[in-house]
Formats: C-alpha cells, sequence, structure tokens
C-alpha cells in the first residue's frame, strides 16, 4: 500500500519570518498522522524550516541540486550541502528548470543519480506542454522524459524515487488535467515502470500530481488509483488551503 504524500512547492517565494510562519502552520495542519508532508523551500529558508518543523512528522526538501559534490560552480549546491541543511528529499527537473534554465532529460539523469547516490529521496518531474498535448504527444513525451531520468537505474534504485507528473500547461495557470487524463498519464507511466523493472517495483512507486492543485480539486484527483498525492506549487503558500489538501489527502 502506498502512502499519500503532499509535497509543498514554495518556488522563489517567502522570507525568513513567513516561511517560519507557514511551516508551523503546516505543522498544525499535518497533525500526528495521515499523509506524507513535505516542504521545499528556497535554500535561504531550508534552516528557519527545519527548525519550525522539528520534532514534528514534517519533512524538509530542497528544490534543486547539482551533481558535483564541490568546487567552483558557483551558484550550485551539493547533495552533501542540501543533507547537512536537514534536508530529506529533493526535486529534480522541475519544469520551470527546464523552461528557464536549460535541464535536460541527460541532467535531470544526472542530479537524480546524485541524489540516490547520497540518500535522499529525488521527486523527479515530468511533464508535456500544452503544444505537445494538442498534437498527440503526450505518451512520447512522458515515456522520453521517465526513461531518461531513470536511464541506467537498478530496479532497487527505482523503488526509491518518486515521480511527480506536473502538466506544464496546468502549472501556475489554474488550468488542471481532469481526474480521468491526469490518471491515464500516471497509469502510463506506472505500465512503463512495470515493463521496465518489474511488477512489485511499479506498485510500489508513489507518482504524484503537480498542476494547480487546489482545494477544490484534491480529493477527486486523489481518489484516482495511481495518484499518490500531489506537488502543489501556489496552494501550499496558503496554510488553509494546504490543510485543506493535506486532508483530502488523508
Amino acid at each position: 500500500m502506498r502512502r499519500m504524500l503532499v509535497a509543498g512547492n514554495w518556488k522563489m517565494n517567502l522570507t525568513t519570518e513567513s516561511a517560519a510562519a507557514l511551516a508551523r502552520a503546516v505543522v498544525q495542519a499535518a497533525g500526528e498522522d495521515g499523509p506524507e508532508v513535505l516542504l521545499c523551500p528556497s535554500y535561504t529558508l531550508i534552516h528557519a524550516v527545519r527548525e519550525a518543523v522539528r520534532g514534528s512528522r514534517v519533512t524538509v526538501g530542497a528544490q534543486n541540486l547539482f551533481w558535483e559534490p564541490k568546487g567552483a560552480f558557483t551558484g550550485e549546491v551539493s547533495a552533501e550541502m542540501v543533507l547537512d541543511a536537514g534536508c530529506s528529499h529533493v526535486i529534480v527537473g522541475h519544469s520551470e528548470r527546464r523552461q528557464y534554465f536549460g535541464e535536460t532529460d541527460a541532467s535531470v539523469q544526472r542530479r537524480t543519480a546524485t541524489a540516490l547516490k547520497a540518500g535522499l529521496t529525488p521527486i523527479v518531474c515530468v511533464g508535456e506542454t500544452l503544444e505537445e498535448r494538442e498534437e498527440g504527444s503526450t505518451e512520447t513525451v512522458i515515456e522520453r522524459q521517465v526513461s531518461g531520468a531513470l536511464h541506467g537505474f537498478t530496479g532497487e534504485e527505482v523503488a526509491k524515487v518518486v515521480i511527480a507528473y506536473e502538466p506544464v500547461w496546468a502549472i501556475g495557470t489554474g488550468r488542471t488535467a481532469t481526474p480521468e487524463s491526469a490518471e491515464e498519464v500516471h497509469r502510463l507511466i506506472r505500465n512503463w515502470l512495470a515493463v521496465n523493472y518489474g511488477e512489485e517495483v511499479a506498485e510500489g512507486v508513489r507518482i504524484l500530481y503537480g498542476g494547480s492543485v487546489k482545494p477544490e480539486n484534491a480529493a477527486v484527483l486523489f481518489a484516482e488509483e495511481d495518484i499518490d498525492g500531489g506537488l502543489v506549487g501556489g496552494a501550499s503558500l496558503d496554510a488553509e488551503s494546504f490543510a485543506r489538501i493535506i486532508a483530502a489527502a488523508g
């Protein structure tokens, strides 16, 4: 039985005080049991958020990492640094990283491999653009991104990965894939995993939905068989909204 995971991707928002306050509110909303809850703030906020959730069941993740362990890579953060900051997870290959910062399937694979080697749980993001969906390329794009991100990994390694399907056309737009269309892609991913890594691995990997998840649609999305929670953007910045999404996954 896969445990639901609700992850808040705070992107480039908040400052130390507001981040700590929001984290404390999320701790209250998460309670003592229910789905796994993860917060992914900007690097500069990780320490404050980690302190705010200390002693609770809420965990902290980073929004990215670099594959080199150290060196002359100005502006980058290594896996060791992410671990040292108190993170358990890291988002890899988010569509905004692909769109604005030149991330490719190959670089996503390198970051994912680095995260796994360090003992971090990578949340590997995949998703098609509106143009790709309209031209009927969704299946091709998703399979290319998943196979690229997981290239060369063993089944044991893949079992430690979380995948997030985030249709690019639904991120921050207010548009959301219908539960049925989201489930269709989640099932596609799980079937691909089964073919390439076996049924046991495929049934154990959690696949999150990320594309304008809101309190109003969370319950119907999370009710689908292959949707194991959400990678939540804008709604995770509002304590009440995020609390309702957590409750929907409970």
